[in-house]
């Protein structure tokens, strides 16, 4: 009996011994695998690390409820309880989130040179898929307004064109660029940003201010810059695809492969929306109806001593329209029924490639593209032809541990054609085309000196000659000063040049009615900027507080002022007699908790205008059309580690704006203080794939009156019960006219 009672006990301790199982799974970030995670059950001796790619498993746990705790230094701790009940394996994924981005984030924008993000002597905004994912969008271009400072401005309430204001400051005061290459440009100012694959982006860098010692031309007002992904580190396969309830449809496609030692990836936007809507009832599209298509696709090049080689290339093709609600096409550029009709095409050329020289760091890049726009806004033809090639040879010199030398030779020529007054000669008999080509060879140097930990200075010399307008000089300072690494001040000057395209840059030129008058040949705008940076990090126990002020000034002379109010039929474009002021202060808080909350709170305040003579030579105050006094941005997102569940709550809010009214006219001066806001939900499930659905604009915000007479829109009654003499005119806008709308997409990552 004592024999086979130890027999069963025997046996029954085999069988409880052998019901095990086990936990694997991947640790990631934004980027991919997390290599060296610890992962581990609190209070045994159950831990592991993760691989290279980020894989672990922990094998042969005992049934039971357990605390599994996943560490890797510089990112949020995480822990989970979890129930081991089953001999199959419990597969667990989390993406970690760092604590003190200071340890991760490296920028290239600011100096061309790679620096972390607390090492730069420019102040920098890094922004990544993450943030845009929690209101997506189907172009950055509406992406980007989640940037303190940043505001997308749609300049036409019928065709939906629109540009970029930093800090108060009109779209072409700001640059674009892809892959640090000035792809993005004058007539592509409006389009620049959409059809670019969100799910090829890497991360976007802005620079407010200044950076002409760097970029040349355009770079008055700032900078942004687009960083595609690496084909390497790329994921095999990225899918995003989201329609909403207003039947709009964008899919994102990213593709991975590999021949040899050549890496590449395929980007594929697709973007289309045909419902007519007309909520307010003016007769007019509330939205532009849009049919979308962008390809990109980009190459690197395994090479020795892991030397940059990489090209790209990227073909849009889009066809935009907006107008009355019974137009089609065979109305365009006809008098009977109004629309504003767009066909673009788009081809890009852009590489990088590191000279075989050794122990130096020499770096040739080039960019070409050619823009073609056939249009008409109402019986109005514009069609326009712009190429713009540009290399660049850059030589990035370490001097030693505190000295890096960056110089470089570049050379741009532009070609720009168009059917419009901007390409006729001067002659008032016999009106002859007369294209427009400047070639732009310049040199820079930018000596960066870190004396010590604390102290970094950087300054820079640009000097161009325009073909047209001669002698071109840029200077640039910045002054870094860190009490320690959790304080850093910034001080940064310079000063910026700027030729305009008046016709490229300006569609209030095109459309509606009003007359364009160019007084007198337009001269280059000159800018001298100064910004004050402050960056304060509050690092506790359970998260990081990131504390981010600035002040800026900008001082503007022969500025080019568009004149909407002296007559209610004309645009009248001058030099302004007289200088300009763009002044103010931003001020952000982003909080990351380790309990997967996250906070970001930020505004800008500022005042933008003109000070003009009349012709008694008093001088006289001018508001900034479009600049309003604070705009502010928030977004508020927790995840809920068990569930995979994550919500995100977003939102703008915009003071009053001047906008461009009419004499007599009857809708208010400047637009009302205003929100839109946003909700999302996403869940995550096994294998990167999510799904996730949302509400836009939930308060259901639109514009009131933004189009003057829509139902004379050629002005043939302009005679008939009119005594205030108004004509067609849609430029009064500060906000989509699109309501409230409900949204639902898939995302899938194979890595």
């Amino acid at each position: 009996m004592k024999k086979a009672f130890v027999v069963i006990f025997s046996i029954l301790s085999i069988l409880a011994y052998s019901q095990t199982g086990s936990i694997r799974g991947r640790i990631q970030d934004d980027k991919g695998g997390l290599e060296f995670v610890s992962i581990g059950l609190t209070g045994t001796n159950y831990s592991t690390n993760s691989d290279s790619k980020g894989y672990y498993e922990l094998p042969a746990i005992p049934f039971g409820t357990y605390e599994l705790q996943v560490t890797l230094v510089g990112y949020m701790k995480i822990k989970q309880k979890v129930t081991i009940n089953s001999s199959q394996p419990l597969i667990i994924d989390h993406e970690l989130v760092p604590t003190d981005n200071r340890l991760n984030e490296v920028v290239v924008t600011g100096t061309l040179n790679e620096v972390s993000k607390s090492e730069s002597a420019i102040p920098i905004d890094i922004l990544t898929p993450k943030l845009f994912q929690k209101n997506p969008s189907p172009s950055l271009f509406e992406s980007i307004g989640m940037v303190n400072g940043i505001q997308p401005q749609l300049n036409c309430n019928v065709c939906n064109t629109g540009d970029i204001h930093i800090n108060g400051m009109e779209g072409p005061y700001t640059m674009i660029t892809i892959d640090g290459m000035p792809i993005v440009s004058s007539l592509a100012t409006v389009y620049g940003l959409s059809g670019i694959p969100n799910s090829l982006v890497n991360r976007i860098e802005v620079v407010k201010g200044p950076a002409s010692t760097l970029f040349g031309s355009e770079a008055v007002g700032g900078l942004i810059n687009v960083i595609t992904k690496n084909p390497i580190s790329a994921p095999k396969i990225s899918a995003d695809v989201m329609a909403t309830s207003d039947q709009e449809f964008n899919v994102d496609l990213g593709f991975k492969s590999k021949i040899k030692k050549a890496h590449s990836l395929l980007g594929v936007n697709y973007f289309n929306f045909q419902n007519r809507m007309d909520k307010n009832n003016d007769g007019f599209t509330d939205v532009t109806l849009q049919h979308r298509i962008s390809l990109f696709n980009k190459w690197s090049f395994e090479r020795k001593e892991n030397r940059v080689a990489t090209v790209a290339a990227r073909f849009v093709y889009e066809d935009r329209w907006g107008g009355e609600t019974n137009w089609s096409k065979e109305f365009r550029g006809g008098d009977s029924i109004y629309g504003e009709s767009i066909y673009t095409t788009r081809y890009e050329l852009i590489g990088n490639y590191q000279l075989p020289i050794a122990k130096e760091h020499i770096f040739f890049q080039y960019s070409f593209n050619t823009h073609l726009q056939n249009s008409y806004y109402g019986i109005t033809s514009y069609n326009a032809d712009q190429t713009v090639a540009f290399a660049q040879l850059y030589w990035n010199k370490k001097i030693n541990d505190k000295i890096v030398i960056v110089s470089g030779i570049p050379i741009r020529y532009t070609y720009y054609d168009d059917n419009t007054p901007a390409t006729q000669t001067a002659d008032s008999l016999v009106h002859t085309n007369k294209p427009s080509s400047v070639l732009l060879p310049g040199i820079f140097i930018q000596p960066e000196i870190k004396f010590n930990t604390k102290i970094t200075l950087l300054s820079g010399l640009r000097y161009d000659h325009n073909s047209t307008h001669g002698h071109i000089l840029s200077p640039r300072f910045a002054f870094k000063y860190a009490v320690n690494e959790n304080n850093i001040l910034r001080i940064s000057a310079g000063n910026g040049y700027r030729v305009v395209n008046l016709f490229t840059e300006d569609h209030a030129a095109l459309t509606g009615a009003r007359e364009v008058i160019i007084k007198k040949d337009l001269k280059p705008e000159r800018s001298w900027n100064i910004n004050l940076n402050y960056q304060k990090y509050f690092i506790f126990k359970k998260g990081i507080v990131n504390l981010d002020a600035s002040l800026f000034y900008t001082y503007f002379t022969n500025r080019i002022i568009a004149d909407f109010t002296s007559n209610a039929n004309q645009i009248i474009y001058d030099n302004l007699n007289g200088y300009a002021v763009s002044q103010g202060g931003s001020l952000s808080l982003d909080l990351t908790m380790e309990n997967g909350l996250k906070i970001i709170l930020a505004g800008t305040f500022m005042d933008v205008y003109s000070m003009q003579n009349d012709s008694l030579g008093h001088s006289y105050r001018v508001e900034q059309m479009h600049a309003p006094k604070f705009s502010g941005n928030f977004t508020a997102s927790y995840t809920f580690s068990k569930s995979g569940l994550s919500i995100d709550y977003t939102g703008i809010v915009k003071g009053p704006m001047l906008l461009p009214t009419v004499p007599n006219d009857f809708r208010p001066q400047h637009s009302p203080w205003f929100s839109l806001q946003n909700i999302q939900l996403t869940k995550k499930f096994k294998k990167s794939f999510e799904i996730y659905g949302g509400v836009k604009n939930i308060l259901d915000f639109v514009p009131k009156d933004p189009i003057l007479r829509p139902f004379d829109p050629f002005d043939k009654h302009i005679t008939e019960n009119n005594p205030n003499g108004y004509t067609f005119d849609p430029s009064y806008n500060y906000a989509p006219i699109q309501g409230r709308r409900y949204f639902i997409g898939i995302r899938y990552t194979l890595n």
